[in-house]
């Protein structure tokens, strides 16, 4: 099987579906790989240029079927603080060490690490260990390119 094309959660005809692939974070950003289905099938995902994979999203194969992406379940930490304040402050630390965070219901999921579960009790912050699906933010820059196209960028110079 052989899928060319991603429709995204929400867009695309469950009654499609013909199977469900069960991925990491990590491994759901891709442009070409195999991949192994609930059902031990193999899937050739050949895309043009990589692309996010998320949750509910739907894998389009060629002969018209819809395998879905099913996100598993990772080791996690997930932060309280008593206020927005609190979780904010934290939230800026995680970003200042570049980490991938996902925002839940007034919560922060990261990826399980003993010496930033540290530092989040140091600043205030409620530490609980989760086993969950974990769909970081894609941030600011995620979809753009290094370089932007500008108009006169074809015309010619002096």
């Amino acid at each position: 099987m052989r899928a060319r094309a991603v429709a995204r959660a929400g867009s695309w005809d469950q009654e499609r579906e013909v199977g469900r692939i069960l991925i990491d974070s990590e491994s759901r950003h891709r442009r070409r790989v195999v991949l192994c289905t609930e059902g031990g099938e193999d899937v050739l995902l050949d895309l043009p240029q990589a692309v996010l994979l998320k949750e509910g999203d739907g894998l389009c194969l060629d002969d018209g079927g819809i395998i879905r992406v099913c996100a598993r379940p990772e080791p996690l930490i997930e932060i309280r603080a008593l206020d927005e304040g609190a979780l904010a402050r934290i939230a800026w630390h995680l970003g200042n060490r570049h980490l991938p965070v996902q925002f839940v219901n007034r919560r922060i999921r990261i990826r399980a690490d003993a010496v930033i579960e540290e530092m989040i009790a140091g600043l205030g912050g409620q530490v609980e260990r989760v086993e969950a699906a974990f769909d970081p933010e894609p941030g600011a820059y995620a979809g753009h390119l290094a370089h932007h196209h500008h108009a006169d960028d074809d015309a010619p110079h002096d």
